[in-house]
Formats: C-alpha cells, structure tokens, sequence
C-alpha cells in the first residue's frame, strides 16, 4: 500500500513538472511572436485615415509634374570692391596734420582737399628748388659762352665740356626736385613767382565715401602711415568661395542669386572671373558681378547665393510634399482609397533641386501619375512616428 503511495507520487510530480515545462515553453514562444510583429517595418511605413480624419487634416493630394529645374550649388562669400575703388590715403612725407574735416561716412569728390599737412621740410625742398633753379639759369648761360668761344677755338674742349657737364647736372636735379614738389601737390608756376607754401594739400583719387579715419589733427604722421581710407560703392561685386568638388561645374556667365544676411530680398549677379588658385580651406575665389548696382550696400557684408550650374528636365512636386527624417527624404503615396478610408505608404526618395516651389525627385519606385500629398505631409509623418493620432 505504502509503495503504490509512492509510486502515485512520484508520477505527479514528473506530471506537474513537464506540464510547468511545456507552459513556459509555450509562453516563449508567443512573446517572440510579438517581438518580430512589433519591429515589422511595413507597418512603420503605412498610415490609414478615415475620411473624417483625412479631411480634418488638411490632406491635399497632387500627381508629378514634369519641368524644366536648375541645378544649383549653395556657397557663401561677402560683397567686395575692385582694388582701384578701394584708396588708402598717405602723405608723401612725413609731416603734421594741420586740418582735416573727415568723419567715417563723409562723401568726398575727386579732387577735393580732404587735408593740409605741415612741415619744415616742405618749406625747405621749395627753397632748394628756387635755388638749384637760379644756378640752372646761369650754368645754361654759361654753357652758351662756351660754346660761342668753341666755335672761335678760344678755350679748350676741356673747358667746354665741362660747362656741358654742369649744365646736365644741374638740370637733372632741378627735374628731380619739380617731380618731388609736384607729388606734394605744390604748384611749382607760382612757386617760381616766389610764393612758397607753408602747408600742402592732400586730395581725394577718387568719389566715394570715408571708411577710416587715423590720424587726428596736430599728429605727426610719417609717409607710409595711412591716414584715411576711402571707397566707391558703385562698383561693389560679390566674391563667393566655391568648393573644389564643385569648381568645375562653374562657368562664367552663370546667374547666381543671393541674399545679404541682414536682409531678405534676393538679388543677382552673373559669375565674371573664375580664380585659379585652391586656398587652405579648399575653396576657390570665384567674382561675381551685380546685375543691378545699389550705393547703398557696403564692402564686406555677408551673402548666401546659390549659383544656377545646370538646367535639366525632371519630374516634380510642390515642396511642402516631402519630409526629412532621420538624414533622409519621404512623400506620402496614396496606395489605396476605399468608400471612407485613405491608406498612404511612406516612399524614400532622393531630392535633386527646387525652383519656384518646386522640388525635382528620383525614386526607386514608379511615382508618375500617382497621387501624392502635397499637403499635410509632416503630419502623416507625426502620425506614423506617434507624435498624434
């Protein structure tokens, strides 16, 4: 009796534990069934809307239209002036400023006396005019007797040659000094009337407006100090860095379009000059010219443009039809349409370039004459990512 007892014990507990095992096996089984489901990547890419729910979305469906789209490469740069529109103003000699009315900002005209400066030396380099002046009158007078007596063979060729001599040093130094005296803009016709300047001028090269100011009144300047600096705007360009990758795609001519970065209005230009130099950041100068010239723009404010490189013919979409996520481009295909649901599937594509709201697009899948959301795209992509119902 006892061992039948036992017997009947020991088979329920075998019983008991192949029943606990075929249950935990089981239970693992069906949890990996809900794993692979919930990392199914199809139901990831689709989305249902009732009609309710499409219209209270704002959904608008539009089909691929062929155009014609400019490539375009996006670079940046700055405005610029030609190295002749752009004058720092020195003083030939060192000096003192005496007066000057210059303010950043000022307009200033070619010509016009912009400052005087002053200095001892001035007065001196005049005088020494005057007199080596004077000795060239006699050495000439001089020269002219020799040669008189030369043709009565009184004096020695000796003698006359060195008259001639005199004569030809003399006059070189007269010219040197007119040239030194006209470079300080000291009048040498009244200067040999006997007016000496005590002060000389300074003049503006150019029109054009003052940019820097250094130097103020009574302060001794030498002659390789800048003392202002001076710009016409009205031939301003724009001076865009290209990257190497992308250099052989311009050509001159092209249209570039940009927009300051203190502004939103687009404006043009046309490329003018390619540079044929590589820098340290691998960029390459490229000139650009302004279609329409505005005097009211200044050297070295900023720009973003983008340079029209090619024209090509594409299928398109308004660009409110794609979303980016995650590095990547979508639209939203309308697959399937019953009596009051809406089934979209997500598409990657590949964008090529936009024009004028439009968005030129590759896809591996056959998108033409289908309907596409043009409308509401982000909202579909929210709802797949759980963002809203």
């Amino acid at each position: 009796m006892k061992n039948n007892y036992m017997k009947n014990l020991k088979y329920n507990i075998i019983l008991i534990a192949a029943t606990l095992f075929f249950i935990v096996a089981c239970g693992s089984k069906n949890q990996t069934k809900v794993t692979d489901k919930s990392t199914d990547s199809t139901a990831e890419e689709i989305i249902v809307l009732t009609s309710t729910q499409f219209n209270n979305a704002g959904v608008a469906l539009a089909k691929p239209v062929s155009q014609n789209i400019n490539q375009k490469i996006k670079v940046n740069g700055k405005l610029d002036v030609p190295p002749q529109n752009l004058v720092s103003i020195s003083a030939s000699y060192g000096g003192f400023l005496k007066t000057t009315k210059l303010l950043q900002g000022i307009h200033v005209s070619n010509g016009e006396v912009i400052a005087q400066m002053e200095h001892p030396d001035y007065i001196q380099l005049q005088q020494d005019y005057l007199e080596n002046k004077s000795m060239l009158t006699y050495l000439k007078n001089e020269l002219d007797r020799q040669q008189e007596l030369a043709k009565e063979e009184v004096n020695s060729r000796k003698t006359l040659q060195k008259a001639k001599t005199d004569f030809e040093v003399m006059q070189a130094r007269v010219n040197g000094l007119r040239a030194k005296l006209e470079l300080i803009q000291i009048d040498v016709a009244k200067l040999e009337k006997g007016n000496i300047q005590k002060a000389v001028a300074l003049t503006s090269p150019i029109n054009g407006y003052v940019t820097k100011v250094n130097v103020n009144i009574g302060a001794f300047v030498t002659a390789n100090t800048v003392l202002f600096e001076i710009v016409d705007t009205e031939h301003l360009h724009a001076e865009i860095s290209v990257f190497e990758k992308d250099i052989h795609h311009i050509k001159i001519g092209q249209k570039v379009a940009f927009t300051l970065s203190n502004e939103n209005q687009e404006r043009f230009a046309k490329v003018h000059l390619i540079g044929r130099e590589i820098s340290d950041d691998r960029t390459v100068r490229v000139h650009c010219h302004l279609n329409q010239e505005d005097k009211d723009l200044l050297p070295g404010m900023y720009l973003t443009a983008f340079i029209d490189v090619k024209t090509f013919t594409n299928i398109t979409l308004p660009n409110n039809a794609f979303v980016d996520f995650e590095g990547k481009s979508y639209v939203f295909l309308l697959s399937k349409k019953l009596n009051n649901s809406y089934t979209f599937t997500r598409v990657e594509v590949e964008k090529l370039g936009e024009e004028n709201g439009f968005t030129a697009f590759t896809s591996t899948q056959d998108l033409n004459n289908k309907d596409i959301v043009a409308q509401g795209a982000y909202k579909l992509l929210s709802a797949i990512q759980g963002g809203e119902e």
